[in-house]
């Protein structure tokens, strides 16, 4: 009685063992261990994190997904086989936690790339490469052409987006924080200043030229003689690209050599044209490996 017991006890053990074998070929087959390329690639779809900001991502009058970084990126996917960008608009500051709390598969959305946002996130290489611009009221009352010039006027105050790299021009130009106030999009940049909340408003060249565009204001002009600004002595000029989850490797190498055939193509900057970009905002050369190390 013992010894058939025991056998029963065996076969019991073999049959768990089984079916524990069973299950996890069938998590595997159902793509429970895919990595994020061969997810996207399988199911034909990406998601991707943006905020809505001209020219680089947002939606359209249609409600379409466009703008510079959306098309570089749907361009290239195409390319991997990927046909479908489904995007999830966020504020600008949101973007990274969202990235690595996987409620998108990638972000593009004009953010540059720089050392401590390297630490977060894996940067593809860069796409194009602009400067800081300057927004004001009709006529330059207040004549600001510069940080300097705010930072000298201690009644200046300047609007400048949540999380974007002008928040740190200005505060390491030397502006206090009283000076500046936080806005969280372009279309409450371009209220505060027609409401005189803010005496100026600054982004990147494209953003503002998008954002002038868009309000179709003659009570709002570009500063066409600012001067950059330097910091920690070096120009201010940024390089931005798509991100991906540190752990996405696979991802970004892929997405990065068809950004290069795009490149030497000239076909990247067919795609940016349209949304103010010239031959002169191309990156050349410039690797992100180099801008994490700068």
């Amino acid at each position: 009685m013992k010894k058939l017991l025991s056998i029963l006890g065996m076969l019991m053990l073999l049959v768990l063992t089984a079916c524990q074998g069973t299950n996890s070929v069938s998590n595997e087959t159902n793509g429970s261990s895919q990595s994020t390329l061969e997810k996207v690639k399988s199911n034909g779809v990406v998601t991707i994190g943006f905020a809505n900001e001209k020219p680089y991502a947002y939606q359209d009058s249609n409600g379409k997904i466009t703008g510079e970084a959306v098309e570089v990126t749907r361009a290239v996917l195409k390319n991997l086989g990927v046909k479908e960008v489904k995007g999830v608009l966020t504020e600008f500051g949101s973007l990274i936690p969202g990235l690595k709390a996987k409620r998108f598969d990638m972000i593009t959305a004009g953010m540059f790339i720089k050392p401590d946002r390297c630490e977060q996130v894996s940067f593809a290489n860069p796409e194009y490469t602009i400067g800081a611009a300057l927004g004001v009221k009709a006529n330059n009352p207040l004549r600001l052409t510069s940080y300097e010039d705010i930072k000298s006027n201690p009644d200046a105050k300047v609007g400048v987006m949540a999380g974007a790299i002008e928040h740190d021009y200005l505060k390491k130009s030397g502006i206090s924080d009283k000076q500046i106030t936080i806005i969280p999009d372009i279309p409450s940049a371009v209220q505060a200043l027609l409401a005189n909340r803010v005496d100026a408003i600054t982004m990147t060249g494209p953003s503002l030229e998008a954002m002038l565009e868009s309000a179709g204001s003659k009570d709002i002009d570009r500063v066409k003689d600012f001067k950059q600004p330097i910091i920690d002595g070096k120009p201010t000029q940024g390089f931005g690209g798509s991100a991906f989850r540190l752990e996405d490797t696979e991802f970004r190498d892929a997405f990065n050599g068809e950004l290069e055939k795009l490149k030497d193509s000239g076909e990247l900057l067919k795609i940016i044209s349209p949304f103010g970009f010239s031959e002169n905002e191309l990156p050349g050369d410039m690797t992100t490996e180099q801008l994490c190390k700068s």
